[in-house]
């Protein structure tokens, strides 16, 4: 899961540099959504291969919002930094936070990265312009709608493997899992200042010539990519590894340190991919692995786990999402498969949804925050997908040529990046999906949610 690439962060002497502030742009590139209006041919991806001379094209009236940007150095995994800005935001220009690990060509060379993405604007639609306006006139509202981005570098030895936020005690932190073998938890304050601030961003930068995590934990021996903050302890974490291992960390109080359980959850028998903390129970979480199992624990009763499918994939079970308000489980994996796991009946075996439209390993999924019946999930394939459980087949007018054969549950794909590893819907941005390749970034939102 973890690739080298070119660092532009740091000097020779492996440094900060100081940058503080990158642009964003909006695309011209090739995405093709699930709407089959328009002069030209929908394209689905694994139905038809492109002919000789054939190319994509985006059609822009499927986004209400789309923007690219590059980190330098590929970030595999990212987490939304949820901000004081308020919920449910759909007024333009939107903004967010983000926080990502770099997979940089050397260790010395990794940063963990504070993003701060505004004033994105949504998708204009064609002919939305006045044509008395000049052409000076255009040009200065298309500065002024110019994304942007600032950029808190904070350094890290060794690739992210994995990345996850979360507030405890009025503190915004991040645990990291890294290909060094290490899980380290590092404060995000200082960079969250720095981003919103000139002054602070100077201070930081200064500052900032050696991040130091507040807790580190090495007792797993080898590296791993599972890990996950309980929604409902504040402080709680698990962390699962290629051996097979999961640990549990408990806060302690008046203090940022962890007690690290050294029994660790070990009825898997190969890598530990996924871990998920159950959204209502503070004491169970599940997870997945290449055994081609998902289990589902309690941590009153360790070592075992309490509910298991053995086979709930034919292969490698890559990625796992409990739905926060419905008892279902999503999980992805190597066989390219989606399956929804009712949890009222999860040792029967069955899944509840079973959906094959991605021809590679599946990478990550995710159940939208606030729509129950809504998903999103990311291949290998290069294609995000999003999908609505609520929709049945009547619900599904006449389609374009080409889509008949759909399931009617999808409800868009998206294209146009190079070997997407993560994806997250943004909470409280609805609608607002954020995924992360070798290739960066994209930030949009479809027509479909």
């Amino acid at each position: 899961m973890s690739a080298p690439g070119e660092d532009t962060f740091g000097n020779e002497d492996g440094e900060i540099d100081e940058m503080d502030e990158v642009e964003c742009e909006e695309s011209e590139m090739g995405e093709e959504g699930m709407d089959g209006e328009g002069e030209g041919q929908v394209y689905v991806p694994g139905v038809q291969p492109l002919q000789p001379g054939e190319e994509l094209e985006m059609d822009r009236s499927a986004y209400r919002m789309y923007h690219e940007c590059q980190t330098g150095s590929p970030c595999l995994s990212f987490d939304v930094l949820q901000d004081g800005d308020g919920e449910s935001r759909d007024q333009y220009p939107l903004s967010m936070l983000l926080c990502a690990g770099t997979q940089a060509s050397t260790a010395l060379s990794n940063r963990l990265l504070i993003m701060r993405m505004h004033n994105l604007h949504g998708t204009e639609k064609e002919g939305e312009s006045s044509d008395e306006e000049s052409e000076e006139e255009d040009e200065e509202e298309d500065e002024d709608k110019k994304p942007q981005m600032e950029l808190g570098l904070m350094s890290h030895y060794g690739g992210t493997n994995r990345v996850r936020v979360t507030q405890w005690s009025e503190r915004p932190l991040a645990a990291v899992w890294s290909d060094k073998g290490q899980v380290e938890i590092f404060d995000l304050k200082a960079a969250l200042e720095a981003v919103h601030s000139s002054t602070a961003m100077a201070e930081f930068i200064k500052n900032q010539k050696e991040t130091k995590p507040l807790f580190s934990f090495s007792g797993h021996m080898t590296e791993g990519f599972a890990l996950d903050w309980s929604p409902k302890i504040p402080g709680r974490l698990a962390s699962g590894d290629c051996k097979k291992n999961i640990h549990v960390w408990e806060p302690r109080e008046g203090g940022a340190t962890w007690t690290v359980d050294q029994r660790p959850f070990s009825s898997h028998t190969k890598s530990v991919e996924d871990l998920q903390w159950s959204p209502t129970e503070a004491t169970v979480f599940a997870s997945c692995s290449v055994d081609r199992s998902v289990r589902i624990w309690d941590t009153r009763a360790p070592p075992n786990s309490m509910l298991s499918n053995d086979e709930a994939h034919s292969s490698d079970v890559n990625v796992i999402s409990w739905n926060r308000s419905e008892p279902f489980l999503l999980s992805g994996g190597d066989d390219g498969l989606l399956k929804v796991w009712d949890l009222r009946q999860f040792q029967s075996g069955r899944p509840v949804a079973n959906f094959k439209q991605h021809s590679a390993p599946i990478t990550s999924v995710e159940w939208n925050p606030v729509d129950s019946s809504v998903f999103a999930a990311a291949g290998a394939d290069d294609v995000v997908s999003q999908w609505d459980l609520s929709v049945e087949s009547s619900d599904v007018g006449a389609r374009a040529e080409g889509l008949k054969d759909l399931p009617p549950q999808l409800l868009f794909l998206h294209q146009g990046q190079s070997e997407v590893k993560e994806i997250h819907w943004h909470p409280q941005l609805p609608g607002v999906m954020v995924s992360t390749a070798l290739s960066g970034f994209n930030v949009f939102r479809t027509i479909s949610v």
